[in-house]
């Protein structure tokens, strides 16, 4: 693991330039296809929030780089943990009244709350597009958008149909900003790329034909309760260049480069979830 410099180490009031130079410092370079995960709150205070953040990371990228954040949307299913948080101690018309107000998909309306600050703004900037995905979308801006999102099979959340193998074919970085490995998403990935991973049931509300339905499909059965451990397990592992940290602002950061991560916890998964299993 490549360490850099605090860019920022004198900083108080975050502004865009300062911003800028501390992503530049990490490494992330014009022209790169970044997943980001960002933490604001970790970063301190930014001037303008999370439009001077997205500002800061498209003056690093440049015009030729395209930026993609995680856009999912737990909020419209009934098997997420959110929706067992939501239901909790309710009595029966309780649950039935949150089951009716669920709202169905719909990519170019449909908000992402859970995801933060960032992605929202991602999400609903100008030229954004967004993957077709029910349950684990993706956002994303710039001249590779269009081709990191297409394709994005229904009844595969992140596995060889989803924007993530398309950014292992784009070698792009991970940009965990403010954020640990364990919202790491190219994890899961790695998840489907066991030998048989176990898979389940999943259900949510979609709108089909005009109509508001619920809609069931299997799916690899996703699990990140250990991504915190593989992640400090591939830093342990990897090499040179395919991890640098630093901080932006208040934050301790990681740019981590995504296919060797993705191949990493492909090999670490399967053998420690056969192990535990």
């Amino acid at each position: 693991m490549d360490d850099v410099l605090d860019a920022d180490a004198d900083a108080g009031l975050l502004d865009g330039a300062r911003t800028t130079a501390a992503l530049t410092s990490l490494g992330v370079r014009p022209g790169d296809v970044l997943l980001v995960h960002a933490s604001l709150r970790s970063l301190g205070p930014a001037a303008a929030g999370a439009r001077g953040v997205l500002g800061a990371l498209r003056r690093a990228v440049g015009p030729e780089g395209t930026l993609v954040v995680p856009s999912f949307t737990p909020e419209n299913s009934d098997t997420s943990p959110h929706y067992r948080a939501r239901v909790r101690g309710l009595d029966a018309g309780a649950v039935e009244a949150v089951r009716a107000s669920m709202e169905p998909y719909d990519p170019s309306l449909t908000p992402a709350p859970s995801m933060g600050a960032l992605a929202e703004t991602v999400r609903t900037a100008p030229g954004a597009g967004r993957s077709a995905h029910p349950q684990t979308s993706f956002a994303a801006l710039g001249p590779r958008a269009a081709r990191l999102l297409a394709g994005h099979r229904a009844d595969c959340h992140l596995g060889e149909d989803s924007p993530l193998a398309r950014l292992y074919e784009a070698d792009a970085r991970i940009l965990l900003l403010g954020t640990g490995y364990a919202t790491c998403t190219a994890f899961h990935l790695g998840e489907y790329r066991m030998p048989g991973p176990p898979r389940r049931g999943y259900r949510c509300v979609v709108m089909s034909r005009g109509v508001r339905r619920w809609w069931e499909y299997e799916d690899v059965a996703l699990d990140d309760g250990d991504f915190a451990a593989l992640g400090a397990a591939f830093e342990d592992a990897a090499e040179d260049g395919a991890v640098r940290a630093g901080r932006v602002g208040a934050a301790d950061c990681r740019l981590v480069r995504l296919r060797p991560a993705v191949d990493f916890a492909t090999g670490w998964l399967t053998e420690h979830r056969r192990a535990g299993g």
